[in-house]
């Protein structure tokens, strides 16, 4: 039986933290298989790219560099492979794919996370995408998504998208509220959106507004600032960004065409006699990120709800392990935060899938806890944030393992 038949470790999900946990699990000897729905691996990062302290990170080129090793240590990826189901019998677990059926005694979920939808008038017309699939069509097919296009949704998501398709040179007419509705919620409040903003404000374009963001952030003046925020927006890498300005209604018959704009006021209400179009044939929406952890709830895996890491995780300790023996999490289905964070948990989770087995002898209390100190440094030093209070909602996660899954509610 060959070590793809029988491997000792499968992980699901060929994204950051699925490609980083099967480099340290093959180095140490592991028979691992990456199994992923996508026809190729590399999960988000093949679409992203930022700056970072005056160097552009290339997600793309950390991927390609994770795959060669994962080749050259004998992992076998295996893409355009569903998983749908899983479940333990004995010492091994089974997991149903599209392709069959495979077993192992170790699995490691690192799913990642997936949009948000936000609904809007008019957003079943072609032309009309998540933030997400606008970047990818941009900066992964190389094929601009329209002509010219509009942003709606204001979070981290769609400001580091945003960037990404104006370096692209994909024209932005403008970022804007979404309109008020029972869906939408604070994100369609400007004030709401205003904090949000200024806890980003070390991505701002200049010193200025970094400086005057971080000075605002501290002294809690974000209802000051959104009640003189400029009617007209101010630009970001040449893009509009308008926390005063909700998109009504996207229009158009066969496909978009324009966007109904309206001025709001502080409480996010449209502004009557306001109204006008702006002409732009696609629009990309902006709801944010949840983690994707269905399989983890098929498996039986107790569940939290944490509002700063997105929403409903899987219970895990801070070594990547869940209440399920065998069964490991990392990346985006922990809580949704960058790449650079994914790829610190993969190895962690990597780390502990070894020690657990064995593999690490007298040093495997050591270098889990070096792999746990990588995480926090990477997570503290990370220039994209999706939440505010994560660390904080960390420690809460890792309090309730502690206490024996207390305050556990089950999905």
């Amino acid at each position: 039986m060959t070590k793809e038949s029988q491997p000792d470790l499968i992980i699901v999900g060929a994204g950051p933290a699925g490609l980083s946990a099967a480099v340290v699990a093959a180095e140490h000897g592991l028979a691992v298989i990456i199994l992923d729905e996508f026809p190729e691996p590399g999960g988000r990062m093949l679409g992203q790219f930022h700056e970072e302290k005056g160097h552009w990170w290339v997600g793309k080129q950390v991927a390609h560099h994770l795959i060669e090793q994962c080749c050259a240590l004998g992992v076998h990826i295996r893409c355009g492979v569903s998983v749908h189901g899983m479940w333990k019998n004995d010492q091994h677990w089974v997991i149903r794919t599209s392709d069959g059926s495979i077993t192992a005694a170790n699995v490691l979920l690192a799913t990642g996370g997936a949009e948000i939808p936000q609904p809007s008038p008019g957003w079943t017309l072609p032309g009309v995408m998540s933030i997400g699939a606008a970047q990818v069509m941009a900066n992964v097919h190389f094929v601009k998504p329209g002509r010219r296009g509009l942003i709606i949704g204001v979070n981290v998501l769609a400001m580091a998208i945003a960037r990404e398709l104006s370096v692209s040179g994909v024209s932005i007419a403008a970022i804007v509220l979404p309109s008020q509705s029972p869906l939408s919620g604070t994100d369609a409040l400007p004030k709401e959106n205003v904090e949000k903003l200024l806890g980003l404000s070390h991505l701002a374009p200049s010193a200025f507004m970094r400086m005057g963001g971080r000075a605002a952030h501290s002294l809690k003046m974000a209802g000051i600032v959104s009640h003189f925020f400029p009617r007209r927006g101010i630009k970001l890498w040449d893009i509009p960004l308008k926390l005063r300005t909700s998109a009504v209604a996207i229009n158009g018959k066969d496909q978009v065409e324009s966007v109904t704009l309206a001025d709001v006021n502080g409480r996010g209400e449209t502004i009557a006699g306001s109204e006008r179009e702006e002409a732009v044939d696609f629009v990309a929406l902006a709801g944010g990120l949840y983690p994707l952890a269905e399989l983890a709830s098929v498996a039986g895996c107790p569940f939290v709800y944490m509002k700063e890491l997105g929403g409903h995780i899987p219970l895990h300790s801070e070594a990547m392990q869940t209440p399920m023996s065998g069964l490991y999490v990392a990346g985006n289905i922990t809580g949704v935060e960058s790449a650079l964070v994914a790829m610190a948990q993969g190895q962690l989770a990597a780390t502990s899938i070894c020690r657990d087995v064995g593999l690490l002898g007298e040093q495997s209390d050591t270098k889990l806890a070096e792999a746990k100190q990588k995480v926090q440094q990477v997570r503290a030093s990370a220039l994209i944030q999706f939440h505010p209070g994560i660390p904080k909602a960390r420690e809460q996660v890792y309090k309730m393992w502690a206490k024996g899954c207390g305050n556990v509610e089950n999905n």
